[in-house]
């Protein structure tokens, strides 16, 4: 017999199966299954309450350092257990097994402990969650945790700062381009002005020439 979640041949992973407790709905948790020897390695998973639980594999063979995952799910309750404290227990049994063994392949009495093989045992225990516990939980980790609330507000406030520092230097470039334009408008508002009145003194003066000449030419 070996602790809680580990023996010589395996670890699990987690080391207490916790199922999210509802009326009239099925819950599962999946366990991990790890092989730390250079053996075949064959499982089997019981529980002291079968009818309320659905395991599978329930029986199988893990090669050389290789893992896998079981499935257990709770089957849908009726009834809320007292103070939802659960006395369900599961056993996870393993031992040695020739190498290339298939699971169909087992012998009846390959977990059976007057066997002569060595068998060794996890023993996991039950828990059942409420969703307002878990609720809370991720409420209070958002709230205490390990500072990463306090940082991401920070992180929100720096970004707001230089958004609004981006938008104020957007408004000012576009103010700057602004006065720009009516300088070039007013400057090329001026220069057609002088070129209008530089024909119009040209033409004024032709015509006062042409007079004179007409004037000089005319018998007295």
């Amino acid at each position: 017999m070996s602790g809680v979640g580990e023996n010589q041949l395996i670890s699990i992973q987690p080391d207490e199966l916790k199922f999210l407790f509802e009326l009239e709905k099925q819950s599962y948790c999946d366990l991990k299954v790890a092989n730390k020897t250079e053996h075949y390695v064959a499982f089997k998973v019981k529980t002291t309450s079968p009818k309320k639980y659905f395991v599978r594999p329930n029986t199988g063979v893990i090669q050389p350092w290789d893992s896998c995952i079981i499935r257990v799910t709770l089957q849908a309750q009726r009834e809320y257990p007292p103070d939802m404290q659960c006395k369900d227990k599961f056993l996870l049994q393993s031992t040695i097994v020739p190498p290339h063994t298939d699971v169909d392949e087992l012998p009846q009495d390959t977990f059976t402990k007057d066997s002569g093989k060595t068998l060794t045992e996890c023993k996991l225990k039950v828990s059942y969650i409420t969703p307002s516990t878990t609720q809370r939980s991720s409420e209070s980790g958002a709230t205490n945790g390990d500072g990463n609330g306090s940082e991401t507000i920070s992180t929100i406030q720096r970004l707001k700062e230089e958004r609004d520092a981006a938008v104020k230097q957007t408004q000012q470039l576009q103010h700057e381009l602004e006065v720009v334009k009516r300088r070039r408008n007013q400057m090329s508002s001026a220069s057609g002005l002088s070129l209008k009145l530089a024909a119009m003194v040209g033409l004024i003066g032709l015509i006062i020439g042409f007079i004179l000449k007409l004037t000089l030419a005319s018998p007295t």
